[in-house]
């Protein structure tokens, strides 16, 4: 029998994990708005913006086939309680700082899931994300920059996602601050 996902050193999860960019699917938008409504109705009666962000949320370009969701929570809700809930239905907490917690859920022992989230769980105004897709959206030919710089890290970084990441940073920074400038909040 083979490892657990919690007995795998970084680079085994990063073997079964890698990096992987599709062509822009519009069934990304389904999976968003499916995972949104799962979300709503476990956490009732509660006041939460539900967002999809990342670049499954920024029309035609290549993407990682992971639904990137931003759950923006009130500054009195309990950020632990919520995320508990979220566990119950099958999230895993990746990483959780005192204003932030990172879930996500079809990550298996054998690879990803036919459907993978990432949630992103902050409190109100916590939201740079939205920003930056909008920008991206609202700009087809930079959304198409990043997808270029996107596809030239893939196959640089395919096994190594914190470099994937960390590499797109100085682009994803210089055009949330422009759409910070355009949109005045």
């Amino acid at each position: 029998m083979g490892k657990s996902l919690s007995e795998r050193t970084l680079e085994e999860l990063w073997r079964l994990f890698p990096v992987i960019l599709s062509a822009h699917k519009t069934c990304w938008k389904d999976w968003y708005e499916e995972e949104r409504q799962r979300i709503t109705d476990l956490l009732q009666n509660r006041e939460l913006r539900i967002h999809h962000i990342g670049s499954t949320a920024i029309r035609g370009i290549w993407a990682k086939p992971i639904v990137d969701i931003l759950m923006e929570i009130p500054p009195d809700a309990s950020m632990e309680q919520i995320k508990e809930e979220l566990v119950r239905i099958g999230y895993l907490c990746m990483s959780e700082g005192e204003n932030r917690k990172s879930l996500n859920r079809g990550y298996t022992d054998t690879g990803f899931a036919e459907k993978v989230f990432h949630l992103h769980l902050r409190y109100y105004g916590d939201h740079d994300e939205l920003y930056f897709r909008d920008y991206m959206n609202d700009h087809p030919s930079l959304a198409k920059e990043y997808e270029t710089l996107k596809i030239s890290l893939w196959e640089k970084y395919e096994y190594n996602r914190d470099a994937y990441t960390d590499e797109k940073g100085g682009f994803v920074r210089k055009y949330t601050e422009c759409a910070r400038k355009q949109y005045h909040n």
